[in-house]
This record gives structure tokens, sequence and C-alpha cells, in this order.
């Protein structure tokens, strides 16, 4: 007895610390919304579908080209929603994706509420969904209204419930309870296997496979061994480890249904009074609930019994991978477990017999196995993105610029044919110096990419913002930095020529006209009476923002944003995103500015994904792996405004000092926060606390700054699904009503 407590101890510490094994993850899910029951399961080859209890014509419809050819590895649901988890083989990170339904069957859009490192385990209960991080052991939770995370990060597995979480270690491991009442007590002992829970009720199988359960308990579990539990409303089922059958015992004498009684299972789950099972022979699905009633939610379709694994070191499930099909296979969890003194710990210990060498032999080879698809791993990633930190370069200068065009002339010379099409006015000098009193300081707004602002009125009485290029004093520079500086103004020059000249959007700033000869450059724009975000924001002179309003202005610059990247031909990338160049007109309508560094982005006919550009932009705001790379795409903007995202949200600098006075990041100081569901301890003091249609705005703002932000561009959201979700998150701050809550915004 104590060799066969050691060997399991030891055969289940090795199974939960491989990469290759994870028996926990959901394949099938029960739910409730109104009368209707709906039974969401991966059938063959790891596809998501959903039907009604009791059968009838109702099919819902997840819809959408993601769900319609994507596989997933696990299922969990609530009341009136349902989420699929996706863990790509090889990509160390995991997506839910989760739809919401009414009991109309219409046809449900899917959002992603999270998309991060892989997550090993997942679980739901009425309102909640909770998962484990595979590496870390870190718990997360989301789609709660609490705004503290559970505070233990060592779960192996989870098991929810109406308003509390139990969580078991390694097993055979340690019970702990989070929650109200004597949920919070479990039995002790490092002696537990698995876990399950009900709504106000949680039962725990042990390494002899008994079962204790804890909580509002109504009638004690019969005196059998068992295999995996499943645990209802005031009810449970579990499956017998002798023969793999099915027993239920809860109040008001709940029973199985007397035709499953000889029916072998290898799964099965429960939501409130309905049960669900996978049948062993042909892993076809039953659900039974009150009554004699069994239904088959899928009558022609099989369903996984478990995860698509690529390895099964304790064997696999016996023809489980046709159903996963590109070589995968479902593990057989029973051969991990040894009982002892049951007819199926005897027949299995004639077919195997082990020895303390064979296990050495085995965790050794384990171990190594999963270092070296660690190793493996680490490499692969690095080779497709090689940043993994936020860099913002140097904090002794605040601009990165660097000169990529050195035939500067060539493109200066065609300025004429350029703008000579009725757009842009060619103004003199002298009506401009009389504008600006002869460019007075008293007239300057700020400095721009290439040279100051200042405000003027025109002899015809128009309020105009004109930006002159900043001249070099020669008693004070060197003739190569005069040279130097002088180009990098006359490429900035033409940039914005290049690009507003041909521009046309309200959330643009528009250029008016321009003057150019051998000593000047001069453009003359729009005015902007409120002035830019960053001076509203970073102002203490200046009254600060309402939520709605740096909601409004968020859409409105990254419509601006899109239009440059989507509908602009050829595409532009501004390279300079910034609160700073986010300007606000009389009405507050705000529009992205100064197009110095603008680059025009290959187009679809030139085939190719990025422009090979050394690093341009802003100190706290450059994307790091344009930095690192010096490849630029659309996602450099991108990244960019998920920072003036953080600024809206926090009311700080991009790089500002600390309580310490040292620099920071806003990216470091932020972030953390929103990934731990505590945004609100990170936004601006400034103004009081959102209101509760503001706070849900605001956590969705801050999940989709985190989405921008993701170290690697191809991860990032484009903008039309920024301005998608800025849409949707304004539309409920406003308090208009929402078809299904805000969750985390970008999509697959």
């Amino acid at each position: 007895m104590a060799f066969n407590y050691y060997f399991l101890s030891l055969l289940l510490v090795v199974s939960s610390s491989s990469s290759l094994l994870c028996f926990s993850l959901p394949t099938v899910s029960i739910s409730h919304t109104s009368d209707q029951t709906l039974v969401c399961a991966l059938t063959n080859t790891s596809h998501l579908q959903c039907t009604s209890l009791p059968l009838n014509p109702i099919r819902f419809s997840l819809t959408g080209t993601l769900q319609k050819n994507r596989r997933f590895s696990g299922v969990v649901s609530g009341n009136g929603f349902v989420c699929g988890l996706r863990s790509p083989l090889g990509s160390n990170a995991s997506t839910i994706l989760c739809w919401r339904f009414s009991s109309n069957g219409a046809n449900m859009t899917y959002k992603r509420i999270y998309k991060g490192p892989e997550l090993k385990e997942l679980e739901a209960s009425t309102s909640r969904i909770c998962g484990v991080e595979k590496v870390t052991n870190r718990t997360r939770c989301w789609q709660t209204v609490s705004r503290r995370r559970p505070r233990s990060d060592n779960h192996d597995s989870l098991a929810l419930g109406e308003d509390f979480l139990c969580g078991l270690s390694k097993p055979p491991g340690r019970i702990s309870c989070e929650g109200k009442g004597n949920i919070t007590k479990p039995p002790s002992g490092d002696r537990f296997i698995a876990i399950a829970a009900g709504s106000r009720q949680a039962c725990a199988v042990t390494v002899d496979s008994d079962v204790e359960c804890w909580g509002q308990t109504y009638t004690s579990p019969p005196r059998e061994k068992f295999s995996a539990l499943a645990v209802g409303e005031n009810r449970i089922c579990g499956v017998r480890w002798v023969n793999g059958t099915v027993t239920c015992w809860g109040s008001n004498g709940f029973s199985l249904p007397r035709r499953l009684e000889n029916v072998e299972f290898t799964s099965i789950y429960a939501n409130g009074l309905i049960f669900c099972g996978v049948v062993k022979s042909n892993y076809t699905l039953y659900c039974w609930g009150d009554h004699e009633s069994v239904f088959a939610p899928f009558q022609d379709q099989t369903v996984l019994p478990g995860p698509c694994r690529e390895e099964c070191p304790y064997g696999q499930l016996s023809g489980s991978s046709p159903l996963c099909g590109n070589g995968l296979k479902i593990c057989d969890s029973m051969n991990i477990v040894l009982v002892p003194d049951t007819p199926r710990g005897k027949q299995n210990s004639k077919d195997k017999t082990w020895s303390r060498k064979n296990i050495a032999f085995l965790v050794v080879g384990c171990v190594g196995t999963c270092s070296l698809l660690l190793v493996v791993g680490f490499l692969v990633y690095n080779s497709h993105c090689r940043c993994r930190v936020h860099d913002s370069g140097r904090l002794d200068d605040n601009r990165i610029i660097v000169d990529e065009e050195p035939k500067l002339e060539k493109r200066l010379s065609s300025l004429a044919s350029l703008c000579n099409h009725g757009q842009l006015v060619e103004f003199t000098i002298e009506e401009l110096a009389l504008a600006t009193d002869g460019f007075s300081p008293r007239f300057q707004l700020g400095i721009g990419s290439f040279g100051i602002v200042y405000k003027a009125v025109l002899s015809d009485g128009r309020l105009v913002a004109i930006k002159r290029a900043e001249l070099t004093n020669p008693a004070s520079s060197g003739i190569t930095r005069i040279r130097n500086r002088r180009e990098d103004n006359d490429s900035a020059f033409v940039n914005e020529l290049e690009s507003m000249s041909r521009l046309n959007h309200k959330n643009l700033v528009r250029l008016l006209g321009f003057y150019d000869d051998a000593e000047e450059r001069v453009l003359v724009y729009e005015y902007m009476a409120n002035g830019s975000l960053a001076d509203h924001l970073h102002n203490p002179r200046l009254e600060p923002l309402t939520w709605e309003r740096r909601l409004t202005i968020a859409l409105d610059a990254a419509r601006g944003i899109q239009y440059l990247h989507d509908f602009a031909v050829p595409p532009v990338i501004h390279r300079d995103i910034k609160s700073s160049n986010i300007l606000l007109d009389a009405t507050w309508t705000a529009k992205v500015s100064d197009f110095g560094l603008s680059q025009m982005g290959p187009t679809e006919e030139e085939d190719a994904s990025h422009l090979s550009l050394r690093a341009a932009g802003t100190l706290g705001y450059i994307d790091p792996e344009y930095y690192r790379l010096q490849q630029l795409t659309t996602k450099s903007d991108v990244y960019s405004f998920g920072v003036v995202l953080l600024e809206l949200l926090s009311g700080h600098k991009a790089i500002h000092m600390n309580e310490e006075e040292n620099p920071r990041n806003v990216v470091d100081f932020v972030v953390p926060y929103i990934l731990q569901d505590e945004v609100h301890r990170a936004l601006d003091r400034r103004i009081p606390p959102p209101t509760p249609y503001e706070i849900e705005s605001v956590a969705h703002v801050g999940c989709l700054a985190v989405e921008c932000l993701v170290p690697c561009g191809r991860e990032r959201p484009s903008m039309a699904e920024v301005v998608s979700n800025l849409e949707k998150a304004l539309a409920a701050c406003l308090g208009a009503p929402q078809t299904e809550p805000l969750s985390s915004p970008a999509s697959d």
C-alpha cells in the first residue's frame, strides 16, 4: 500500500509537470438562459458546436469566419454565454473567444476576452471565467465584477461556484478556496487528485478514489471508488473507477436514468440540473436531468472526450486519433492512476509491471523531453519576434530622427507640380511674415517636426497656424551640423506636402498652403482652437477632460489614423503618433497633425509587408519592434496609439517621473494594472472616478491599449479594429444599450 501510494504520487507529479499532459480542459459545456439550456461541445476535429435542450429546431449559430475554420482545445459556459479556448500547437499562447446568446436562437458574434500566455486550465461559473497559466501557474479571471484577482498562483486545476473559487495544487495536492461561508474551509491534506464544484458545493477525489464534499452538502456520497465527478445544483454524478459506469446522488432522490445505468463514460459534466457525459464505446454525448429523460444533442456526430494532444506518455484513448486529425490524439487519463485492491487495479498490474528503475527512466525521459521542447519553443519564438521588452531609447533626448532620404533636392524639385492642382495656396513670405509680426515669439504655439508653429490671422481674416522651418545659426554650429539640420527640415517639409496635399479627412488637420524658396520652408494649416491633447492631459492650469471627452478624442484620432492606413493610396504610415500631435478644434473634434516623419507604406501590388527604414519617432512612443528591427509597418502607428490610450487613462506622460523622481515609461506603469484587472488603480486622479457606465468602457479601452502594445507587431489589432472597439466603448460610456457586454477587444 505504501509503495502504491508513492508510485501514484510520483506519476501524478510527473504528469502535472509535463507540457505534454493536460486532462482538465473541458470539451463539453452546459449553459442556461431564460427557459433554454444550451449544450456546446468540441465535435470531430475540434470544431465548436452548440444546440439547445430540450431538442427543438433552434440551432445556435456561432457566426464569423474565425469560428468556422478554427480548432478549439476547450469550451466553458455560464449563464448566457459560451467561451472557447484556442491554444495552437507550438505557439505557447492561448486565446479565449466568447459568444453571448439569447433564447431566440439568433446568430451570435464573438468577442475575444483574452490573448496571452498559454492556459492549461479553464473553468467557468454562472458569470465568471478563470484559467491557470501553464508556465507560471498564475490564476486569472475574466467577466467578473470584482477587481481583486485570486490570491494563489499555485493552482494546477480550478473549480468555480456561484461566489467562490477553489484550486488544487499539483496532485496529490492541497485544496484552497476563496469566497464566502464554509465553502472556504475545504478538507485538509496533500491527498487530492481532482476537484469539481456546483453553485454552492464542491467535491474532490482523493488518492484512494474516495469522494469528499464541503459547502452546502445534502447527501453523503456512496462508499465507492470514483475516477471523475460532476457537481450540479444539489446533485452529483460520479464515474466509477471499477468499470466506468456512472452513479448519481443528491436531494429529492436524484439518480441516474435507468437506460444509462450500464453505459460506460469517459468524462461527465454538469451545470444546474443538467448532466452530460461522453460515452466510451462510440464517443457520443448523452445528457440527462430530472426524471428519466435522456437527450443526445449531437446525434450524428462524435464528441471529443478530452483535449487533443501531440503525445500521450501513458497511452492514448482507443480510437481517438480520427477525432483529432493532424496526427493528434486524446490521452487516456485512466492509465496514470493505480488504485489498490480493485479489480481494475489488479488487471492493470498484470499488464504493466513497474519498478523503481522504470519510474526513474520515466522521470528522466519526461524531464528531458520537456526541457528540449522548451528550448526549441524559445528559439522558434525568438526567430519570429525578437522584441520582448519595451525600449523607449535614451532618456537624454526627446526625439529619434535619422535621415533616410539623402537625395532631398530631387524631391524638392517636384513640389511645384505636386501642389499645382488648386487644392493648396502658395503664399508669399511677406504675407506670412505680416500675419505673425515677423514671426514674433509672442505668436508661437509650439514646435513641430521641422519647425516652430505660429498662430496668425491672414489678410482675408482667416485664423491659421503657420509652421516655419527652424533656422540654424552659423555662428553657433558647424557647417556639417547646418547641412544635416537643413536636410532634416527639407525632408519633413516634403513629407508634409506629399502627405497632406492628397489627404482629406475630418480627423486630419487640413493643410491650406505653403511657401518654399532656397531659404524658407513654410506650411499653413487650419487653426485648432483648443490646442493639443497633450496640453489638456498634462497642463495643470487647464481643466481636465472628462472620461466621455477622452474616449471621443481617442475615437476621432483613431479614425484619422485608420484613414491613413486603409483609405489613402498609397497608404501613409505617420511614424510620430503622440498626444501632442492630436489637435482639438473649437468643437473639440480631434485631428491628427504633423506628418513630417510620415512615409508612404507599401501597397498590395508591391507585395511587401514592411518598409526597411532606420528608426524615427518620439521617445516613449516609438514601436520597440521597429526600433530594433528597422522594419516599419502600419502596426508601428498602432503601438504609438496604444501609448496615447494609456496617457488618456492615466494622465501621465509617455515618459514621466515616478514618486522617487526616476524616469518611468507609462507602458511599464499602467499595463501591469490592466493585466491584473485593476485598471482603476492607474486612472487619472485629477477627475472623479468613472461612473458605472464609464468604468466598463474605461476597462475596455485599457484592454485595447494592451493589445496595441504587444511586442510583436503582427499580433496587434489593425486601426480598423481599434476604431470598432472604441466606438463600442464610447457607446457604453454614453449609456447606449449593448447587445453584449464589452470584453477584451481585439479579434483573432
